[in-house]
Parts: C-alpha cells; sequence; structure tokens
C-alpha cells in the first residue's frame, strides 16, 4: 500500500522514538553506552560474556542478557540504561519531518502516542524539551527491567491501544526496525516502516511491511 493511503485511512498514529522521532545516541553514541552498561556487568562479577553481547554496540543487547543473569542484574542495568538515555535526549537530533508530522496529526485532533523500548523518563524530557507534550496523547514505553514487555512483544502495543480505546485495525504503527513490524503484526495493527538507512527498504518487504517510506516529511501533507 502506498504510505500516504495508510495514513489517510487512519484513526490513530503511533511512533516509534529512536528512529521516527529523533536519534537518541547522536550525541552520545550508542557504542559508548552499551560499553558503560557492560562495565557495570563486568564490576559485578560477570566477565565472561558471550561474543555477541561483549561486541554488540546495542545497548539493548546488554540488557536483555542482564537479564538472563538475574533481577537484580537487570535492575541495575536498566536504571543505567534509561540514565544514559536521560542523559542524550539534550543532543538527540530530530528525524526530519518528525516533528511536524507530530503537528499536523494533532491539528486533526486523531490521537497519537508514542510506543517505544526507549524508556518513558526519556521520551518525557525529549516531548518537554520540545514543547511536543500538547500533541501527544500518550505514551507507551520501558518503565522496568522486564525486557520480555519490550518489542517484538505487542505489549507496549496493546498498552498504547487499551489507553486510547480504539482497535488496533483503526491504527498505523510507524517504526525503522524489523521489530517494529513484527510487534504490529503481532498486535493487528497495520505497520509503517521507516526506511531511513540503507538495506531496510528490503528488510520491511521481507517482513511484510503494509507500507513502506523513506521520507516523514512527504507525509505531512495527508497527516
Amino acid at each position: 500500500m502506498n504510505p500516504a493511503d495508510l495514513l489517510t485511512q487512519a484513526r490513530v498514529l503511533l511512533l516509534d522514538f529512536d528512529g521516527p522521532v529523533c536519534s537518541v545516541f547522536a550525541g552520545i553514541p550508542a557504542p559508548v553506552v552499551a560499553d558503560q552498561l557492560r562495565a557495570i556487568l563486568t564490576e559485578g562479577g560477570h566477565t565472561d560474556l558471550p561474543e555477541n553481547v561483549a561486541v554488540s554496540a546495542d545497548p539493548f543487547d546488554v540488557l536483555r542478557h542482564a537479564a538472563t543473569l538475574g533481577p537484580d542484574e537487570a535492575r541495575y542495568v536498566e536504571a543505567a540504561f534509561t540514565a544514559h538515555e536521560v542523559e542524550a535526549i539534550p543532543t538527540a537530533t530530530p528525524a526530519n519531518g518528525a516533528h511536524d508530522l507530530i503537528e499536523a496529526w494533532h491539528a486533526t485532533s486523531r490521537p497519537l502516542a508514542i510506543v517505544s523500548n526507549n524508556s518513558a523518563a526519556a521520551i518525557s524530557v525529549y516531548l518537554d524539551l520540545y514543547n511536543l507534550r500538547p500533541a501527544v496523547d500518550t505514551v507507551s514505553a520501558r518503565t522496568s527491567s522486564d525486557v520480555a514487555l519490550l518489542k517484538p512483544s505487542p505489549h507496549l502495543l496493546h498498552q498504547a491501544i487499551t489507553t486510547l480505546d480504539v482497535a488496533p485495525a483503526d491504527c498505523v504503527f510507524v517504526g525503522d526496525s524489523v521489530t517494529d513490524i513484527e510487534a504490529a503484526h503481532a498486535a493487528g495493527v497495520p505497520a509503517l516502516g521507516y526506511a531511513n538507512k540503507p538495506g531496510k527498504h528490503a528488510k520491511f518487504t521481507t517482513a511484510e511491511a503494509d507500507a513502506i517510506t523513506e521520507a516523514l516529511a512527504g507525509l505531512v501533507p495527508v497527516a
């Protein structure tokens, strides 16, 4: 489906945060954060990390591994991760067209939610920083160290849908990862893949996204 048509038909816009709204770690690179989270595990005596975790540039990989080690490790790493996310927000780079899309959608009086694996605390700081809070009806994001609740689980999508009291089919979820598409499918929500980097268009096609766009700015006129 054409992404503009998908957006026009929707009554509710659900947006992933890191990617479709902003680049969270533009100023504090994600690999640096991953290193700092690994240091917490090392200091706790977990020095023999699996190779994929030891070299990963993704902090979420470290968080998911921490969850396999025990509830304390998960809590410590998640708390540190949240602190780093909040610290990163002032240097986060807004996605081209994202704020305009949010404001344009809000102007139509249709509900909008942020649905993200990032911490609710960091998202809150961002919304206040850019005065976007009035345009966002609810935020469904990470509030605990329970990684089972994160996408590709549909939990966060279900949570937003329930809060807004809408039908899944009436929504559209804009995400920039395959796990976003998987979570949307699991929740019964049409998925719009945001192919903001090379190679993502093919991945979203394979994942059977309902539509794919490479630019949010082009969607603003149809919002």
